[in-house]
């Protein structure tokens, strides 16, 4: 058995509109909208009845997707929107950006503030977690020289 490539990362959310807006913003590019329903959906999930809309994003120049999906049928369970990088699960989607201070103080200016603060390691990176829609952890990071 060999994994031939990485295809996307998934997260559910229950604003697919707030949450595409935030990460086309944040500089990722629609490849797709549609809904996935019927036999499909329903075997992957097991969840009888499914229908969900997805959103596809891509960053320019890479081969790896985000897919946001949120489900019309049944309604979304809430996650844990204040979540710390303790707890168990999905912790980050991690983007890497020219400029992390204009990046951040963009996103503020929408309303997503930092989780803690702009951190730099031993001079070759900075980093920072910003929280976006719906408690999503954003790692954002800035090479440096």
């Amino acid at each position: 058995m060999t994994i031939t490539r990485f295809d996307h990362i998934g997260i559910t959310v229950a604003d697919l509109d707030a949450a595409t807006a935030f990460f086309v913003n944040l500089g990722l590019e629609v490849e797709g909208t549609g809904f996935v329903e019927g036999e499909f959906v329903e075997t992957v999930c097991a969840i009888p009845g499914a229908r969900c809309r997805i959103a596809m994003l891509r960053a320019p120049g890479s081969p790896v997707r985000l897919e946001l999906s949120s489900f019309d049928f049944p309604e979304h369970t809430p996650g844990s929107p204040d979540a710390l990088a303790t707890e168990v699960g999905l912790r980050n989607v991690s983007f890497e950006v020219d400029d992390l201070q204009a990046t951040v103080d963009a996103l503020a200016a929408d309303g997503y503030g930092l989780v803690g603060g702009i951190g730099e390691y031993e001079g070759s990176v900075r980093m920072a977690y910003v929280r976006g829609p719906e408690g999503i952890v954003v790692s954002l990071f800035e090479q440096l020289g």
